[in-house]
């Protein structure tokens, strides 16, 4: 490193000012609300993303007479769970082996497979210099690996840079299709597509259901604690605990209440199951729509195509909303117009034949990936086009 600027390594989010990160964020390419001070502070404050759960905050911050020039969350973990990118096997290949895979380090937002902005940094000279120092880091912590996760394309450019090695997925996101309703906006798909939607959404209003949408200071307490119930319904039933506990609801409410949409589900004037959503610069011409949790207490047929997708893009179509993002994996998004977008995340491997074995891998891998969406696009739900998101090929 050289001398004339300071890199600084906390473990706290209270040690780094909520001002002075958020208005770093505001400078990148791709910021998401997930990587504002507010939302992984209260991951951390509220024991979701903490020691005791598996992930040691390492703050990095390089400043430059007093100035913040950039600024990452990595942590360090003795597990993969809450990332959506997938290195068990990795994992298992080092305990054959006889070598500890744990501890490693990742750069990303707990729980939240959205990519963005992850290396926050002035310009690219500062974003090679964070990601050098995340790397000096996680080595003299004896970390075996250190993985920048849903990255945007200037974190994946400081990677190539550095050295890290690329991993390409796929992910499927709605794009407004410039129309003003919702019938309009079917007008834009297949007939088949069309026939379906319209059978799954009668099913729904059959079935005596309502949807109410509510956004920011609507979502009252009563509200909120529904939610929390529903999403943790969600998890029981796959047998798991839920990541996000009701006290970092409690703070979204709290500070980042603009920044969320619930869709809520009634029959016979009853709550039954609902949809959360976040937003990014709604009313601005880039705004995007973030699909994130759901759950019913009731089953009904279609309700969570209705609840998750139809609602949600019906409310992005009224809004304006250029994006709507619907989580990780899920090839059925397609048949709702949500389209294969490449996404990717970078990976540093200390031990050099693993490098080389999983460099190997990716390789493959990355052809994979790229034959995967070639198949997509000779589905394309569009009428009389072609899939424009995925027309961008993993490199």
């Amino acid at each position: 490193m050289q001398a004339d600027y300071l890199t600084e390594v906390m473990p706290h989010w209270h040690a780094m000012d909520a001002t002075e990160w958020d208005a770093l964020l505001s400078a990148q390419t791709t910021p998401t609300p997930f990587m504002r001070h507010a939302y992984l502070s209260a991951l951390h404050e509220t024991g979701c993303a903490s020691l005791d759960s598996g992930w040691q905050l390492q703050l990095i911050a390089l400043r430059q007479g007093g100035a913040l020039m950039a600024a990452c969350p990595m942590y360090f973990k003795n597990h993969s769970y809450g990332e959506y990118i997938f290195d068990w096997a990795w994992a298992r290949a080092y305990e054959r082996h006889g070598l500890e895979y744990f501890p490693k380090a990742v750069i990303s937002v707990p729980f939240t497979p959205v990519p963005g902005s992850r290396l926050l940094a002035r310009d690219a000279l500062w974003r090679d210099r964070l990601l050098q120092a995340a790397v000096a880091l996680s080595e003299q912590a004896d970390a075996s690996s250190l993985h920048l996760l849903w990255a945007d394309e200037a974190d994946l450019a400081s990677a190539t840079r550095v050295g890290l090695m690329r991993r390409d997925g796929v992910q499927f996101h709605w794009h407004h299709p410039g129309v003003s309703g919702f019938d309009d906006f079917l007008a834009t798909l297949r007939q088949d597509k069309r026939k379906k939607i319209r059978q799954e959404r009668r099913k729904v209003v059959e079935a005596g259901i309502d949807f109410v949408a509510l956004h920011s200071e609507q979502i009252d307490t009563k509200a909120w604690d529904f939610f929390h119930q529903c999403y943790a319904q969600t998890y029981a039933e796959h047998g798991n605990p839920p990541y996000l506990n009701p006290a970092f609801f409690q703070r979204m409410a709290r500070d980042m209440a603009q920044n969320w949409v619930l869709f809520l589900a009634r029959r016979e004037g009853r709550p039954i199951a609902c949809s959360l959503v976040a937003v990014q610069g709604l009313g601005q011409a880039d705004s995007v729509a973030y699909g994130r949790y759901w759950g019913a207490l009731e089953r009904h047929d279609c309700l969570h195509f209705e609840a998750c997708y139809y609602q949600p893009i019906e409310w992005c179509l009224r809004h304006g909303i250029s994006r709507f993002e619907g989580g990780a994996q899920g090839e059925h998004k397609m048949s709702r117009a949500l389209l294969p977008t490449p996404t990717a995340s970078a990976h540093h491997i200390r031990h050099p034949g693993f490098a080389q074995a999983v460099g190997d891998f990716l390789a493959r891998e990355r052809q994979g990936v790229a034959a995967y969406i070639d198949d997509l696009e000779l589905h394309t739900p569009l009428r009389g086009t072609t899939n424009h998101a995925s027309s961008v090929k993993p490199t």
